[in-house]
């Protein structure tokens, strides 16, 4: 088998065999086929697209390329959430404890954030003394003693995923669904969990900009993961404006804990009750979605989601205490005025997202450092009516030097109109085996 014909056939648009697929990652993993023909591969199904069938296999090849999650030592379905990336997501700060609380396991590998949006395992690392760093063995046994941990990708997950990543980086073929949706699913199959629910993000702020494309990767993964014998859906949540009202780590763990509590802004907890909730659908937990939004939305009102919150930190040897007491405030902060009267009519998420980052909420390259209490927390958001003075956010950075850069940066994601704008949905599609819908 030559890489040159495996090439060729795709230039031309053939579907390419298992057999192909695989010769081409482990060949790749192996470092035994050169960075040119990979490259010449990836820019072909760039353009000539692949089936569900081929893309099912090239997944399933990333996903043995390297260590496969042993879950089998926890009784009951294994549930799993993924999010595309937003500005201000930290869902998984709130619905894992809200699932956990419900009898349901949630054992979880998350990311770290790389330039505007942010990672889970960056936030969970700002609480002093929390440890995203844990053996598979004790991983399980948390999880067995607790329903819940949450820890960063641990061994040799999807090597083949981390060199073709690093290929496509730079060789402009990062946008092609079946790339991005075996690059996600990989590493989601990986983690051995049974269900998984996706969070597929659609806006300004999210890598899909638009509902149909959005739609089409939801499409592809939820293709792969029913494919690969997961239960698996997903939502498509808007990300046209940040959710919730703080942005930054230190910041975004405190708003998690407030909306554990019952007092979480309404989007945020909106968009919280619906994933959770369908975590709970995929594990069975109840007959349908009302009964699951009930169970939801009674761990809140009981308090037995914030107490899982605080039993994860815990066992994850954090400090509960900034939890029930709060983090030291940031040594510089700056309130961003408004300098007209009307109505936000729009807030790129986007943006907003860059200017936590020029606070130092966040990191360009993998190996920057975080400033932990660095962030934003908006006062306004889209639809809020403002007049001249009054303060839209706050700025929080250890740099007093950063401030200026940031306000400047904050003031450029606003647009002011004479009149409110129409109303956003948070969720606006759900996508299962058996189709798409619309809301």
């Amino acid at each position: 088998m030559r890489m040159y014909d495996i090439i060729t056939q795709k230039k031309h648009g053939g579907a390419l065999s298992e057999n192909e697929i695989r010769f081409f990652v482990d060949g790749f993993t192996k470092g035994e086929i050169p960075d040119y023909q990979a490259s010449a591969l990836l820019m072909a199904i760039c353009l000539k697209g692949m089936d569900e069938h081929e893309t099912t296999v090239l997944t399933d090849a990333m996903l043995h390329s390297g260590d496969v999650a042993d879950l089998s030592s926890i009784a009951g379905i294994k549930v799993d959430k993924h999010s595309t990336g937003g500005v201000g997501d930290k869902t998984s700060l709130i619905i894992g404890p809200i699932v956990a609380s419900c009898g349901v396991p949630v054992a979880k590998m998350s990311g770290r954030g790389l330039g505007h949006t942010g990672g889970t395992v960056d936030k969970l690392e700002s609480i002093p003394g929390f440890q995203t760093s844990i053996d598979p063995e004790r991983f399980c046994s948390i999880v067995r003693a607790t329903n819940i941990a949450i820890i960063g990708q641990s061994g040799d997950i999807a090597p083949a995923d981390k060199k073709l990543y690093a290929l496509r980086d730079v060789t402009s073929t990062v946008d092609s669904i079946p790339l991005i949706a075996s690059s996600i699913m990989s590493k989601k199959l990986a983690a051995g969990s049974d269900a998984i629910l996706l969070d597929v993000k659609t806006g300004s702020g999210a890598f899909m900009k638009t509902l149909d494309d959005s739609l089409a990767l939801a499409k592809a993964m939820v293709s792969i993961g029913t494919r690969s014998g997961r239960r698996v859906m997903a939502l498509i949540t808007q990300m046209d404006t940040p959710l919730g009202c703080a942005i930054g780590n230190e910041l975004e763990v405190r708003e998690a804990a407030q909306t554990l509590q019952g007092r979480g802004a309404e989007d945020l907890t909106d968009v919280c009750l619906e994933l959770s909730s369908y975590m709970l659908l995929l594990a069975g937990a109840a007959d349908n979605l009302d009964a699951c939004m009930k169970l939801s939305k009674d761990s809140i009102r009981s308090g037995r989601a914030y107490e899982k919150l605080l039993e994860m930190v815990k066992a994850q040897n954090g400090d509960v205490s900034v939890i029930k007491n709060g983090f030291a405030e940031a040594k510089f902060t700056l309130p961003v005025k408004a300098s007209a009267n009307g109505y936000i009519t729009h807030m790129n998420a986007e943006t907003c997202g860059l200017a936590a980052l020029a606070l130092g909420a966040g990191r360009l390259r993998k190996e920057d450092s975080i400033d932990y209490s660095a962030g934003i927390i908006l006062e306004k958001k889209t639809g809020d009516e403002i007049k001249s003075g009054d303060i839209i956010a706050k700025l929080y950075t250890s740099d007093e030097r950063k401030l200026t850069e940031a306000s400047d940066i904050l003031k450029s994601a606003l647009t002011i109109g004479s009149s409110p704008p129409p109303h956003i949905k948070n969720i606006l599609a759900v996508v299962s085996e058996s189709g798409i819908t619309l809301l």
